[in-house]
């Protein structure tokens, strides 16, 4: 019994630190409060800062720290007992310096502790910014979801549910947030989603602050860095202005005709002047998702082949710019052209100095672009049971949706073939936004009379997936192309994605798609199947359109070297030596990176000329 006594207190005093003392200090320390500081908050905005002593005055037991930090090329101060405070006030200030903030706790300085070490330098060592750095320099996305850091950011934050749109059998919510007497809207298929959506443009415009898919660094190799800037992202509230733009006036055009407001794909054309957003004019509204059929082929350029919305879009710019140098053949209105006269280069005419244009699409281009895009995770050694087909050339089916991939072949079709039932094959949007960015959007045509004419960005609504969408318009052939004639160059278009998500859309896509360009008093209805108007017209976008606007130009332009015009459409494009070359540079460096060949339509749909 004595025995048992002398034991149970050494195994009491054995117990209770080794079981009930740690679980004490722990819970402890998991209740201190994480004071939040504006240090953190900047940072959450702008990465990368870099605080530096600038001063140090008053006496040692009593120093006065001065601590700069530079945001946005401009440097803000902050004054402090010691170098924490110092640094905390210099964020404060800069924070106010762009963000009308709300008060009390976010931007209060930190009381110094007891025994602070004034002189130490452990708060100025920049390591909170190490970590926020993605790869190049680029922002990463921020680390809190938009509406919690909308509420920490801003005292007047006031969300609102606008309407329920249950178009196209998609049920859609349209939230308003209203921050200091400014509304900034956005939509999804849940109040949650379009609470976010709202959340990211006001974020957006008001603090820069992007949530985009370009601002998280990739898995593989990093986006590279364009020759002029930086990043290859367009500005979250220019892109935003985009899709803005073309969704009101889609809206604005279909208005009387409502029964062909039904789309699967929508995708319109932006131009601005010197980046001003504020003055931007919507060229081209257009949908559409499908391809001729093969019995309508035409031998005389009077029908659509391809009326896929961003391809129709791109056919509306061309008849654009031949309107533009329309106005260059009277002297009176050549002032209002967006082009101007050539003198110190090969081709007649130019584009002013500033004017840019931007690509929207609803969802990713079809090809490789969109084969990839969703629910891809983005760490690790590449799995995807279909990684050597990334970068292939892929072709749109006649009558149908989706693409397949070329087959290794010389890249010909036949008349005769597909008149007996071969199915009529095109080249995917992502292969022909590819071969855009290196000889232009311009066409074969116009390459006689202006320089080439390059996207400055292309802005979708879904689907963007940055890595996939960077290699199929451009990054797939940046190494293996080579032998442009300047000014002919890769270019590499700013991407970006909407704040309001577009909805994927179940509903099958309409045999139709219409067009609009700015000029015109309405819009037109194309039958996607047999590539003329729904009343059965030859469109106002076809190649016999153009060759004929092209004849007109070359004969009334000033300053033409050559008013000769070919009376063969397919030998006029050949002519146009430096265009034909940059092209044939562009199949080459596909085969080079063993993507596949070009395939191209029967020769014989070219092979018509000019009405007398």
């Amino acid at each position: 019994m004595n025995g048992y006594n002398r034991k149970s207190p050494q195994k009491r005093r054995y117990d209770m630190p080794k079981y009930a003392v740690p679980p004490k200090k722990k819970a402890g320390k998991e209740r201190v409060p994480q004071p939040k500081n504006t240090v953190a908050m900047l940072n959450e905005l702008r990465h990368g800062l870099i605080y530096k002593l600038e001063s140090q005055t008053g006496p040692v037991h009593a120093p006065l720290f001065t601590i700069s930090v530079e945001v946005d090329g401009q440097k803000y101060m902050g004054q402090g007992r010691s170098k924490k405070v110092a640094r905390i006030e210099a964020a404060a200030t800069a924070l106010r310096s762009f963000i009308q903030f709300k008060d009390g706790a976010v931007l209060s300085p930190l009381k110094p502790a007891g025994n602070l070490d004034f002189t130490s330098d452990e708060h100025l060592e920049n390591d909170a910014n190490k970590n926020t750095i993605a790869v190049d320099g680029q922002k990463k996305v921020p680390d809190k979801g938009p509406v919690m850091l909308l509420y920490e950011l801003f005292n007047d934050v006031n969300f609102e549910c606008m309407n329920i749109d249950g178009a196209q059998n998609n049920c859609r919510f349209k939230m308003t947030v209203t921050i200091n007497d400014k509304k900034f809207d956005g939509t999804g298929p849940s109040k949650k989603l379009a609470k976010n959506a709202a959340a990211k443009a006001a974020l957006a415009s008001l603090c820069n602050i992007s949530y985009s898919p370009m601002m998280a660094p990739q898995k593989n190799a990093p986006l590279p860095i364009d020759d002029k800037s930086s990043s290859m992202e367009l500005p979250q509230i220019h892109a935003d202005t985009i899709g803005r733009l073309v969704l009101e006036k889609f809206m604005e055009v279909i208005k009387g005709q409502e029964a062909y407001s039904r789309r699967k794909v929508l995708a319109g054309i932006v131009m601005t002047e010197n980046m001003n957003f504020c003055e931007a004019k919507v060229i081209s509204v257009s949908t559409g998702t499908k391809c001729v059929s093969g019995e309508h082929m035409s031998v005389n350029g009077a029908v659509l082949n391809d009326s896929h919305a961003e391809i129709v879009s791109r056919r509306c710019l061309l008849k654009y710019l031949y309107a533009q140098l329309d106005l260059q053949c009277n002297q009176a209105t050549a002032y209002q052209s967006i082009f101007v006269r050539n003198t110190d280069g090969q081709y007649p005419y130019k584009l002013k100095s500033g004017v840019h244009f931007h690509l929207y699409i609803n969802t990713a281009p079809c090809g490789d672009a969109r084969i990839f895009s969703p629910h891809e995770n983005d760490t690790g050694v590449d799995k995807h049971p279909n990684r050597k087909a990334r970068g292939q050339l892929r072709t749109k089916i006649e009558s149908g949706e989706g693409t397949i991939p070329v087959k290794s072949s010389d890249g010909i079709q036949t008349w005769d073939g597909v008149l007996q039932g071969q199915r009529l094959l095109t080249m995917s949007c992502s292969d022909k936004i590819a071969r855009w960015n290196i000889v232009g959007i311009q066409g074969s045509l116009l390459s006689s009379i202006i320089e080439p004419v390059y996207l400055h960005s292309i802005v979708l609504g879904s689907l963007l997936h940055p890595e996939h969408m960077y290699r199929a318009v451009c990054g797939r052939i940046e190494k293996s192309i080579q032998g442009l004639p300047p000014p002919y160059h890769l270019n590499k278009p700013r991407l970006a994605l909407v704040t309001s998500a577009e909805p994927r859309n179940q509903a099958k896509a309409p045999n139709f798609g219409i067009n609009w360009t700015i000029g015109d008093t309405e819009l037109e209805v194309v039958n996607s199947l047999t590539g003329r108007t729904i009343g059965g017209q030859v469109s106002r976008i076809t190649k016999q359109a153009f060759f004929e606007k092209f004849g007109f130009l070359m004969k009334n332009l000033p300053g033409m070297p050559t008013r000769k015009v070919n009376k063969d459409y397919g030998e006029t494009k050949a002519d146009v030596k430096d265009y034909q070359t940059a092209k044939q540079e562009l199949f080459s460096a596909f085969k080079r990176e063993d993507l596949g060949s070009w395939l191209k339509k029967p020769i014989e749909q070219d092979q018509f000329g000019l009405v007398e």
